[in-house]
């Protein structure tokens, strides 16, 4: 009768653990880490753009020292932050990249609003060519965001719901912030720039 019930009660125990969450919440962590290790490589694409931007609207506008400056700065700035996987879990450092990350933004729109002034520039073909791919790149930064946040309020949603959140608890998966800006409305939009003749 002993082993009846040792035999039972182990059936019980791996059938309950099966439905734990664990798994599911492992599942969900790599897709947060997938998610923000692209959204890492998309603002790195842009950064990498931004030296021959920056090269090319010098070339024409050299006037324009404060612009370019604040440019580059904004870079360097993007640039000296340690960014990690872990980052995901710790809100204060996401929020310090996410600050970085929209000045580069803000300055990167100021320099596109100066070039209206340079009719030259416009027409230049590496400029451009330059323009299209930073145009391409803030769209899959968005995309790449809004990946991330999907998949922090999936996992989010498996930490918080029962019988995972036991789980959860158990294993110390705590809920991650999500991405999110002061001024996200903005940064979620490629900088308008009409390049049309003139």
């Amino acid at each position: 009768m002993k082993r009846f019930i040792k035999l039972a009660l182990t059936v019980i125990v791996i059938a309950s653990l099966s439905g734990c969450g664990y798994n599911a919440l492992q599942r969900a962590d790599e897709s947060i880490n997938a998610a923000w290790s692209e959204v890492i490589n998309q603002y790195q694409r842009r950064a990498d753009l931004i030296p021959n931007l920056v090269e090319t609207v010098k070339a024409f506008a050299a006037q324009e020292k404060d612009v370019l400056l604040g440019v580059t700065e904004a870079r360097s700035k993007v640039g000296s932050i340690q960014v990690s996987p872990e980052m995901v879990n710790d809100p204060a450092a996401l929020a310090q990249f996410d600050a970085a990350q929209g000045e580069l933004s803000s300055a990167l729109s100021r320099l596109l609003v100066v070039v209206e002034n340079y009719p030259q520039l416009k027409s230049d073909a590496n400029f451009r060519d330059l323009q299209a791919q930073l145009e391409g790149t803030e769209n899959r930064i968005a995309v790449a965001r809004q990946r991330y946040i999907r998949s922090v309020q999936d996992y989010n949603v498996i930490v918080r719901s029962f019988p995972s959140n036991l789980t959860a608890m158990m294993f110390g998966f705590d809920t991650k912030p999500q991405f999110t800006v002061e001024n996200e409305q903005q940064i979620q939009q490629a900088p308008k720039v009409d390049f049309g003749s003139e």
